[in-house]
């Protein structure tokens, strides 16, 4: 007799409760073909007022309205999660202090997340409080190469991330907008509002919104993924961190990025490879074109446009940075020795309203002039429109 396993997928769109059903595998028989009661399978269904859990073997679909995330939403390996236009998920109020309340969700690898937002149905994800930091935000995990290794855990939703499959898929984004996310454990343990850990380049992100944020907007944390129009905007008096953010080998490329803040925030962009080491591999090496950064002038705490440091390579082209004390920083003597070699390049580049254009300096703190690493452009245009929000950004985002 010969046993075989039955895996199964579930649509699951009826409301109700998270629960586990006894799935009966099938135990085949050359003579009688009879069945027999194996291996359980948890089915996760769906309730809109408490919406929380994990997600196994199986698709789960968020139609259109409005579901509470009462707590952690975790889609693992294997499971889909598909959340259709205009879903709105509301995280509940957990106190500051409650870690282990914290409500998030996260994509595990080997995993897939499909938001199917729209132009004219945006899907939403925000918190009833609405205060920057209320929630955790969205984590996707996935098998792209990272300078972390090949089973780096999440600093958060501690899950696994990296490996060697750059063209690892985690699924699409399209039209999403994140708010209040970003909330903390302590200073070196936070949220963002869309946090990549290892994610390939199959995967698609497009037209994602992070309002009113706290720690970064984006981060990358190594991958191989691209993102393409993205907005942050930090306007609330309680004060972010970098719009965006990336570390640990990110070699993907950016396309139609516009940040903006107000407050008394951190960079633009805080770019890196590796603390430890600079030289690991592989090196942060990104692209990004099209590129807007607004500050709010002398009132932030390191206010740099753009920050590359523990040995980040990056080019950039069309750019335009205002009201910022420092345009580009350019640290340590990787960095340094990268625009002589021209794997930093700022091609193409617009300052209103900044101070100094550019400064370097060498691991020991020597300055150092990086001018060279610039070409100034007064033409150019940003994500699309200069320091206005670009046509790309209207019908679907918020506060511009």
């Amino acid at each position: 007799m010969k046993t075989m396993k039955l895996k199964m997928n579930f649509r699951t769109l009826a409301t109700g409760v998270v629960m586990s059903l006894a799935v009966a595998s099938i135990t085949s028989c050359k003579e009688d073909n009879s069945l027999d009661i194996g291996d359980e399978t948890e089915i996760f269904v769906v309730d809109k007022d408490n919406l929380q859990g994990e997600i196994k073997g199986q698709e789960v679909i968020l139609e259109e309205g409005r579901y509470t995330l009462t707590g952690k939403l975790i889609v693992e390996e294997g499971a889909k999660l598909t959340i259709k236009p205009g879903v709105e998920i509301v995280s509940s109020k957990v106190s500051s202090d409650a870690f282990a309340a914290v409500r998030y969700i996260a994509v595990s690898q080997g995993a897939e997340i499909d938001v199917q937002g729209t132009k004219e149905k945006p899907v939403i994800m925000t918190a009833e409080e609405e205060r920057p930091g209320a929630w955790g935000g969205l984590v996707v995990c996935g098998k792209a190469p990272t300078n972390k290794g090949k089973s780096a855990v999440a600093e958060v939703s501690e899950l696994v991330y990296g490996g060697d499959d750059p063209e690892d898929n985690s699924g699409a984004i399209r039209f999403l907008r994140i708010e209040y996310s970003g909330f903390s454990y302590n200073n070196e343990k936070e949220f963002n509002g869309l946090s990549m850990f290892g994610v390939g380049n199959k995967t698609i992100i497009e037209n994602v919104q992070v309002f009113e944020g706290s720690d970064d907007g984006f981060e990358w944390f190594g991958g191989t993924v691209n993102a393409k129009n993205l907005v942050v905007t930090n306007f609330a008096e309680e004060v972010g961190d970098d719009l965006f953010d990336w570390t640990e080998g990110w070699n993907g490329q950016g396309e139609n990025w516009y940040g903006i803040r107000t407050n008394a925030g951190n960079r633009g962009i805080e770019a890196d490879n590796n603390s430890n080491n600079h030289l690991a591999d592989p090196i942060s090496s990104p692209t990004i074109k099209n590129l807007t950064l607004i500050g709010a002038g002398d009132a932030g705490n390191e206010p740099q446009a753009i920050k590359l440091r523990v040995g980040t390579k990056a080019k950039f082209e069309n750019i335009v940075l205002a009201n910022w004390n420092t345009g580009i920083d350019i640290q340590h003597d990787e960095g340094v020795g990268y625009v002589e070699t021209g794997d930093i390049l700022i091609d193409g580049v617009k300052f209103i309203n900044v101070n100094k254009k550019s400064e370097g300096k060498l691991t020991d703190n020597t300055i150092v002039d990086v001018s060279k690493a610039i070409v100034e452009n007064e033409s150019a245009t940003g994500a699309g429109a200069g320091v206005d929000a670009p046509e790309w950004t209207k019908g679907w985002t918020r506060g511009l």
